[in-house]
């Protein structure tokens, strides 16, 4: 992955007229978004405020109004967004015989891993495990992870073609406080190394507090935004979170 030594700063991703109805009940409406490149966007919000199913609108997992702007130029031609994501939970069978190297290579390549395995790819791997300080998971049964391995594991995987755009629904759910705290500064380190916007769902207040850029209080569209402490000391946050911070 390229290093960008100093982020453009400019905002060069936009949710427009974002909207999503399930029959007659609109779940969401008009959600407008400006994502910084190099910036931590984090989404916030009661349960079933529609958090993940805009992310899953973005995706295109699910049927929306409104459109992704992407503006990024490359000799003269705007560029197609790429976008990675990593998913709260990844159901996987116990016993599967799936190595780490066979599960992120069969995404990144159409070649069929256990046919050929390219010592180019493996090294793609391994710099992708790396960010995340898990190199020593590729040859492991994906089966048998923990779920802070298969966390770095599925973030490595998301981050390995160099994405404009990830997207993170709740990664660390069910992590120990080490693990949190690991996956923040990595994610800060990502957002700042090679300018990647980043849209994460968080329930972990402080740790929004800390590493959030833009915050996005979700409530049946979006009822507040901007920098943390606009977002929360508004009235609309101390009606959801109370003054303690803390989810009714």
């Amino acid at each position: 992955m390229k290093l960008i030594k100093a982020p453009c700063g400019l905002h060069c991703i936009k949710i427009v007229d974002f909207g999503v109805r399930f029959g007659e009940e609109v779940l969401f409406e008009n959600v407008n978004l400006h994502v910084h490149c190099g910036t931590l966007t984090v989404l916030i919000g009661p349960n079933g405020a529609g958090k993940s199913t805009l992310v899953r609108a973005i995706l295109d997992d699910v049927t929306h109004s409104g459109h992704v702007e992407f503006k990024d130029r490359e000799n003269g031609h705007l560029q197609k967004i790429r976008i990675g994501y990593v998913p709260q939970k990844l159901n996987i069978e116990k016993n599967t015989p799936v190595s780490v190297f066979d599960m992120m290579a069969c995404y990144h390549s159409k070649v069929p891993v256990f046919i050929y395995k390219s010592p180019r790819m493996k090294k793609r791997i391994l710099e992708a495990l790396s960010l995340f300080e898990a190199e020593d998971l590729i040859d492991q049964q994906v089966c048998n992870l923990s779920g802070g391995q298969l966390q770095r594991v599925l973030l490595a995987m998301a981050v390995m073609d160099k994405p404009n755009l990830l997207l993170l629904d709740e990664p660390i759910s069910g992590i120990d406080a080490n693990g949190s705290l690991l996956f923040y500064k990595t994610i800060d380190e990502l957002k700042r190394k090679f300018d990647m916007a980043i849209v994460l769902i968080s329930h972990d207040l402080p740790y929004v507090a800390k590493y959030a850029d833009q915050v996005v209080l979700m409530d049946h569209g979006v009822v507040a935004s901007g920098k943390v402490g606009q977002v929360f000391h508004s009235p609309e946050f101390q009606r959801i979170f109370g003054r303690g911070g803390s989810e009714e």
